[in-house]
């Protein structure tokens, strides 16, 4: 009796299609309405500051070199107080895959993923973005580390000062 047996499948199958036709539909309007999203969704890149709003990134290039892609370009900077930070910062979203291998690199925890859903763009240079456009004010996940407090550079006595360490050496004056 093979054919009683697809006809009890075939109405089966059209049971569960009306029970589900006088449903109401679970509809969300997009851009005015979101779902909530996972905690671990990697939505887009973020460049966030210390505890003591100051920038976290100390230009180190972990995340340039860790990109699969090659989208991450950035100049390192030195300021009056013997921090690095990058001068410049730029991503190209239209090369990114945002598969967070550059979050994952970065020790000072500088870059990371949003929850927010990236904004698409007409034009391809509109997706390219500067450290302007990527520094946020907040802390990130997490909101109490401070990588120079951890690190201890500058933070308790000037480079050089401590018993087991020597004077940094000027570069200029290796020079010939």
């Amino acid at each position: 009796m093979p054919i009683l047996t697809d006809i009890k499948e075939i109405l089966t199958g059209l049971s569960i299609t009306f029970s589900h036709i006088w449903r109401k539909p679970v509809t969300v309007q997009f851009p005015e309405e979101q779902r909530p999203m996972p905690p671990r969704f990697r939505g887009s890149i973020v460049l966030t500051r210390d505890p003591d709003g100051a920038e976290r990134c100390v230009a180190c290039y972990l995340c340039s070199g860790a990109c699969p892609v090659d989208c991450i370009s950035m100049a390192a900077a030195e300021g009056e107080n013997g921090r690095r930070y990058a001068a410049w910062f730029r991503i190209n979203f239209s090369r990114c895959i945002l598969c967070g291998m550059c979050a994952e690199a970065c020790p000072t925890l500088a870059i990371q993923m949003s929850p927010e859903m990236f904004r698409c763009k007409r034009q391809v240079m509109d997706m390219v973005y500067e450290k302007e456009d990527l520094l946020i004010d907040g802390t990130g996940k997490d909101p109490e580390y401070n990588y120079y407090r951890h690190a201890g550079i500058g933070v308790v006595q000037p480079r050089g000062s401590s018993p087991s360490e020597q004077e940094p050496a000027d570069p200029r004056s290796l020079l010939p």
